[in-house]
């Protein structure tokens, strides 16, 4: 989700407002994901790099978390969407966190699309976590050398059962990964779009998705 600060910046608002046009872009979203009959949505909120930002930001963008929280997940959990929240949560606030245990329990039967958003993540810090979550489990005994593969690996993983993502779309003409999801995303095919995230709505996702199926996906087979 790129582009909010420039998005504000380009029309001569805080980036504030920026934040807040962006969170009604995640609104649409949602709503254009489960139009289309997306299981899986996966959205890049903040990250492990984000906390070098200055203070007051981080307040502001911390604040629209926790309004979004309080807001939207009614209507979320009425929609079918279950919430889940992948990152580093002990770098946020304890309203923060209980937050989103809140919205989290509130969902979690839910089926129709699995919201995931990633909070204090970096990928390659969830890469280095799931190596010692599986160095101590083979140290338990509870899993052999001889076991450990890429299957078994991806079990340690923040988005342990879930699909790797099949399409990831960069937003603001960005192109670069920006440290997200770099294991889960080894066969994910890209989209980039020139628009700022608050300027994404339905109809860029409906284009993506129809780009995405367009494509020939070969996993290194011969045409």
């Amino acid at each position: 989700m790129d582009g909010n600060g420039r998005w504000a910046r380009a029309r001569g608002l805080p980036r504030t407002v920026g934040h807040n046009s962006g969170a009604e872009a995640v609104r649409q979203a949602v709503k254009g994901a489960v139009a289309c009959g997306v299981e899986y949505l996966t959205l890049f909120g903040f990250s492990s790099e984000n906390w070098k930002r200055p203070a007051a930001e981080i307040d502001d963008l911390m604040g629209l978390l926790k309004l979004y929280l309080r807001r939207e997940i009614e209507e979320l959990h009425q929609n079918g969407v279950r919430v889940q929240i992948i990152g580093d949560r002990s770098r946020l606030g304890t309203d923060v966190v209980k937050l989103i245990e809140a919205a989290e329990a509130r969902t979690a039967a839910n089926q129709r699309l699995t919201l995931t958003i990633a909070l204090s993540y970096g990928a390659r810090a969830e890469i280095l976590l799931a190596a010692k979550r599986m160095a101590e489990a083979v140290q338990r005994g509870d899993l052999t050398l001889d076991e450990v593969d890429e299957g078994r690996f991806g079990g340690f993983l923040l988005t342990a059962g879930m699909p790797d993502p099949d399409l990831l779309i960069r937003t603001s003409g960005e192109k670069r990964i920006s440290n997200f999801l770099l294991w889960q995303c080894a066969y994910a095919e890209f989209v980039f779009i020139d628009k700022h995230w608050p300027d994404f709505g339905q109809d860029d996702l409906k284009s993506a998705i129809a780009e995405f199926l367009g494509r020939s996906r070969r996993y290194g087979a011969a045409e």
